[in-house]
Formats: C-alpha cells, sequence, structure tokens
C-alpha cells in the first residue's frame, strides 16, 4: 500500500483548479478554459430526436465509430487535409481529441519510450505520456514559439518513439509554417518515428499563413497520425467527440485500445456530430469574423500595457501567452506565478492560466483564453486584467507568496 503510484509524477490538471478558484469569487471571469462562445449548429436537434426513437441508440456501435460518421469524415479528411487515406478503417472517432492523443499514445510506445513535446506544449499531452509510463522530452521552441528543427533532432534519443506538434497551438496561438511541418514529418520518416499532429484548432485562422495538416505529404501518412476535435470548431465542448487519421498499420493497435477505454464512442454524441459535420465548415467559419474582432480587442488592450506584458502575434487557435517582466511580477518561479495567477481572481475577478502548467517553469507566463468572450463582451474581461497587470506594474509587491 506505501508504493507511489506512476500517477505520482503526473500534474494535476490546472483547469479545474483555476475553475475552483473562480468559483469561490463571485463575478469572477474566466479567460481561462479554452472553448467557443458559440453553440453548436441548430440541425444537431432533430437529428438527435431522430436517434432517441431508434432503438439502436442503447446498444453498442462499432469501436472506431459509427460507418456513416467515419464515412463523412473519410471524406472531409481527403478533400480538406489533402490526405490519402486508403478507407474509413483509418478513421477512428473518439470521445474528444485528448481521448486521440491517449490512443496513439499507447498504441505505439513502450514504457520507458520518449516522446517529444515542444514548449510550451499542451499540459494533457504531457500527462498522458507520463500515464502511459513513458518520457516527455521537452524540446524548446525559439523565441516566437515556432519549432526549431535542430532542436528536434538534437533532443532525439535511441528511445524516442514520436515528435508531437500543435497547429493552431495551444497555448500560443502560433500557427506553424507549412515548410516547418514537413521538416518534421520528413525528419520522422527518416528515423523511423512517428508524427502526432493535433489539429484541433484547424479553422480558427486569422493571417496569411494556412492551416497545414503534415499527413498530405508524400508518403506520410505510414507515420502520421492526425487528431481532431468537434469541441471547439462546432461548440461540442461537452459532447466530447474528436476523431483520429491513423496508418493503416495501427488499426489493430487502436481497436484494442478503444474497446477497452471506451467499447464505443457515446452513440448519441456520434448522431449529433453527423448532423454537425453534414452542416460543414461553414459553421465555424461564420463565426470566425467574430472571433477576430475579438482577438484584435484583445492585441489592442494588452498593447496598452507596453512593456509590461511581452507579446508574440499569435495568428491560429484563441489564445494569447503573455510574458509578465519582473517589473510587475517580482516572482517568476511556477508557485509565485500562481500568486500573481490567484492575485488576479481574487482581487480584479478575472482569470488566466499559469504558464508553467504548459512547460514554462522559468519566467511567468500567463495563457489568455478568449473563445468564450462574444464581441459585445470581451470589453470587461479584458479591462479587468489590463487593470490588475497596469496596477501591480505601478506597485509591484517585493516578493508575492501565497
Amino acid at each position: 500500500m506505501s508504493r507511489k503510484s506512476r500517477m505520482a509524477a503526473v500534474q494535476s490538471p490546472i483547469i479545474p483548479v483555476i475553475g475552483k478558484l473562480v468559483q469561490e469569487t463571485p463575478e469572477a471571469i474566466s479567460l481561462g478554459q479554452g472553448v467557443v462562445f458559440y453553440p453548436p449548429p441548430p440541425e444537431i436537434y432533430p437529428a438527435i430526436e431522430r436517434a432517441i426513437s431508434d432503438p439502436a441508440i442503447h446498444r453498442y456501435q462499432e469501436v472506431q465509430g459509427l460507418i456513416p460518421l467515419r464515412r463523412l469524415l473519410w471524406r472531409k479528411l481527403q478533400r480538406e487535409n489533402q490526405l490519402p487515406l486508403q478507407g474509413i478503417h483509418q478513421v477512428v472517432v473518439t470521445a474528444g481529441s485528448n481521448m486521440g492523443f491517449m490512443n496513439a499514445i499507447l498504441a505505439i510506445t513502450e514504457p520507458g519510450d520518449d516522446i517529444l513535446l515542444l514548449t510550451p506544449y499542451y499540459f494533457n499531452h504531457e500527462m498522458a505520456v507520463r500515464m502511459a509510463g513513458c518520457h516527455p522530452r521537452l524540446v524548446a521552441t525559439d523565441e516566437n514559439y515556432q519549432p526549431s528543427l535542430a532542436a528536434i533532432v538534437a533532443a532525439l534519443t535511441p528511445k524516442t518513439r514520436a515528435i508531437v506538434t500543435i497547429s493552431p497551438n495551444n497555448p500560443t496561438g502560433m500557427v506553424y509554417a507549412p515548410q516547418t511541418l514537413q521538416a518534421i514529418n520528413q525528419l520522422c520518416q527518416e528515423r523511423g518515428l512517428y508524427h502526432i499532429s493535433d489539429e484541433a484548432y484547424e479553422y480558427f485562422i486569422y493571417g496569411d499563413r494556412p492551416h497545414c495538416s503534415p499527413g498530405c505529404f508524400d508518403e506520410s501518412y505510414r507515420h502520421t497520425i492526425s487528431l481532431f476535435s468537434l469541441s471547439k470548431s462546432y461548440g461540442f465542448a461537452g459532447w466530447r467527440i474528436g476523431y483520429m487519421a491513423i496508418p493503416a498499420a495501427l488499426q489493430s493497435a487502436m481497436q484494442k485500445i478503444q474497446d477497452t477505454l471506451l467499447i464505443c464512442p457515446t452513440v448519441l454524441a456520434q448522431c449529433a456530430a453527423l448532423a454537425a459535420l453534414q452542416v460543414g465548415r461553414s459553421y465555424p467559419q461564420s463565426h470566425l469574423p467574430a472571433l477576430r474582432r475579438v482577438r484584435q480587442t484583445v492585441l489592442a488592450q494588452l498593447a496598452t500595457l507596453g512593456d509590461g506584458c511581452q507579446l508574440g502575434q499569435p495568428d491560429g487557435a484563441f489564445y494569447v501567452l503573455a510574458r509578465i517582466p519582473e517589473t510587475v511580477w517580482p516572482g517568476q518561479q511556477p508557485h509565485q506565478v500562481m500568486a500573481l495567477v490567484k492575485t488576479l481572481i481574487r482581487q480584479y475577478g478575472v482569470a488566466v492560466i499559469p504558464g508553467f502548467a504548459f512547460g514554462q517553469t522559468s519566467g511567468c507566463t500567463l495563457r489568455i483564453a478568449y473563445g468564450a468572450l462574444a464581441p459585445d463582451t470581451v470589453s470587461q474581461g479584458i479591462d479587468r486584467l489590463v487593470t490588475g497587470l497596469r496596477s501591480l506594474s505601478a506597485s509591484p509587491p517585493s516578493y508575492p507568496r501565497d
């Protein structure tokens, strides 16, 4: 009973921690969790009513997902992402993209293997790697949070099994250049590695750089695992539906994992997803102008802080990763950054996520999520954050403690 579980090495999920602090602070506005402000398309509701009247809704269904849904996803992946999939056997419907990532890690690794994560990483990826008994090897990105191929090559070990990329990126909002993703994919092919490509934010692009699915490159379908989600694009977070495009050689392993963890994705949620996907990408794209206006407001307001808030130029997703210098908050260690987060919630009524949850263990960084804010509500939330940071800059604490 005294032995430590493998879970002892896994970080606590930061979103529930911040959520509890928000609940304890009346009227606090959360810029923490990454969700969108709009609901699913209305077409899902009649589809749900039809599904409920079908007795099959109460039975187990196909392990990899409903055939009509996988067929539609297969066509989408070919048409929009240019993935040369041979059939629907390479499509797996999951309970969200997080499950897809866990599936991938379990399918390709043995305990003790290394997985390369670019920092700042998505915290659930790092957690999943540790849960599987593997080692996350962290590779720093450059000052603009873009991958460095030289740094990736230097981090490879004989136990490396995969390189993970996220574009558009969570938590930075950066979009990786197609040539960068192609170079990483080519490296994986040369070294016999898998490329796990998280593309949950594929529709959230604001700049000129297009989204690129690295599985589209020549022969890359043999070693690329592509992850997608309806949670963000279709306002489907609570329905827990994501999907994967996998190399054909992994199908048997995926079936074993999926059948053990899930048996099958929730059938009613799949019926709703089918209806949403029949509406198509025009639905999330119809909300992109509103998110673009929100993004512009957020960046403009944060820019008024000058050197007190250092920003990149995020052109995707709905996140900003802000660097807060010592002149604003002298405490740059993780526990001191958490003290800043608590101060912003309790004194200024606004919640953000500390950068250390994403592997930023040196310096003070904050992830600001603006997807949940509509254009008519963004000002209040970002005003509170700017007011808090400006006030702290005018009178910074000598040594912040919890």
